[in-house]
């Protein structure tokens, strides 16, 4: 098991000086989310910020703000075998266990006691109606099967007890509500906040209804996730969390939510989104609050592993020759790489990838074998020596993708196959250099290779 927790994940990253402390007092207001984006810019290392004006708390934020990053929150060395463990963790999950005590109750705060305001909770952007939860796993089970569900949303802030959500109908919490709510039931959810960073990511999994997340999370790890029992709720959370907020969303209790700079860069306008009532916050002595800006690396990332995983088995299920997945530069992007077996083959892969991933897949690009997709250099030189536009470009019209889109832009799909035609394979050879891997610079130029 890698990480126990997010503090071991941020030693290792202060290991890898992957980690910087910023010592000066900084506001939850703009500061901590300028720090972020900046990081996500420059793929920087992460940011863990000691002296919060207002507040006693730390916050850490740009925890994945780029591959590098991202693959030692897995501990695998390459993106494909980061998809392969991902995968392996889809396939066979692993029961969370319940233990009796955990260090995300250390401190237990209930009743009147409890208020949002002392959480250090960052106001991302210019307009954003007010300051955000946005790195908690939402925990919730189904009021029909009670099967788990682990995921993240936007929370806003409304006062001391209460945050507004925003999740849609066909996602696994926004599901769960509508249910309690044809029933006039209150839904328990417990939001954990400064989670082990595997959970994390299983929590951006796509699976079936009924699938646990945190099951998912158990396997990648190779241990069971432990778990205990919240304190306000009947729920479990993972033991070892920095800060456990529990509540309770209202029936047919909907709020202002928003405006908020969301993840394409542009703000969504206000809604009447489901309104969360707060009865305890539990966390660890000397907690830490774990900040994710909306739109940056750390959330894309996350985002790309569990999106290019979701088509890989899609896919793979029903077509041949399926080498591997992955969505780059951008998850609305994916690129997927075949060993042909046929005439036609890449388009009938660009179909299928538009099937098995109605959310992200925008746009979708088939290489062969001998093409680095990981290195969207070599995809581009793909596309453009073995694509031609006039017959390899598939556009699908009128037919949505991205569902928090305030404006219908990401509507319609484009895939291009940029694989060689099937029956002049071997006229695509691609030119070799012998040696060019092997010339040492320093040895050829001496001082003059600076």
């Amino acid at each position: 098991m890698p990480y126990r927790d997010l503090r071991e994940f941020l030693a290792r990253l202060e290991a890898e000086d992957q980690l910087r402390r910023v010592m000066r007092p900084v506001s939850t207001r703009f500061e901590i989310a300028a720090g972020i984006r900046r990081m996500s810019d420059v793929r920087g290392p992460a940011l863990l910020f000691e002296n919060v004006v207002g507040h006693t708390m730390r916050v850490v934020g740009a925890v994945f703000a780029d591959r590098k990053k991202a693959l030692l929150a897995l501990d695998v060395p390459t993106p494909a075998v980061g998809n392969a463990k991902f995968l392996e963790g889809l396939h066979h999950p692993l029961s969370p266990r319940l233990v009796e005590r955990g260090p995300c109750q250390e401190v237990v705060l209930t009743g009147g006691d409890v208020d949002l305001f002392s959480l250090p909770l960052p106001v991302y952007s210019e307009k954003d109606g007010g300051a955000y939860v946005s790195a908690a796993v939402a925990i919730s089970e189904d009021p029909l099967d009670g099967s788990r569900n682990a995921s993240i949303y936007r929370l806003m802030r409304i006062d001391r007890n209460h945050l507004a959500v925003m999740s849609h109908a066909f996602q696994g919490l926004g599901t769960q509500i509508a249910r309690a709510e044809q029933r006039g039931l209150r839904l328990p959810v417990a939001l954990a906040n400064g989670v082990d960073p595997v959970i994390n990511y299983a929590s951006q999994a796509k699976v079936p209804h009924g699938v646990d997340e945190l099951g998912i999370a158990g396997a990648i790890n190779g241990a069971p996730v432990d778990l205990v029992r919240c304190a306000t709720v009947d729920l479990a959370v993972p033991a070892t969390t920095e800060i456990v907020i529990e509540g309770r969303f209202l029936p047919n209790v909907r709020r202002d939510e928003g405006p908020f700079g969301e993840f394409m860069g542009y703000y969504t306008p206000v809604g009447q989104n489901a309104v969360f009532e707060v009865l305890g916050v539990t966390c660890r002595k000397d907690a830490i609050f774990h900040s994710i800006l909306c739109g940056s690396a750390e959330e894309v990332l996350t985002l790309e592993l569990s999106v290019a995983a979701n088509v890989y088995q899609r896919i793979n299920a029903v077509l041949p020759g399926i080498i591997d997945v992955t969505c780059q530069p951008f998850v609305l992007h994916t690129v997927v790489k075949i060993r042909q077996q046929y005439e036609g083959h890449g388009r009938q892969v660009l179909l299928a990838v538009f099937g098995a991933e109605p959310t992200w897949a925008k746009t979708c690009t088939v290489v062969d074998e001998d093409v680095d997709i990981y290195d969207m250099n070599d995809v581009m030189w793909a596309v453009l020596t073995r694509s031609r536009p006039d017959k390899d470009v598939l556009v699908i019209p009128e037919t949505p993708s991205f569902y928090r889109d305030p404006h219908k832009e990401h509507w319609g799909r484009l895939g291009i196959d940029a694989t060689v035609p099937y029956a002049r394979r071997h006229e695509y050879e691609r030119k070799k250099i012998p040696g060019a891997d092997q010339v040492d610079l320093a040895k050829w130029f001496g001082s003059q290779t600076g």
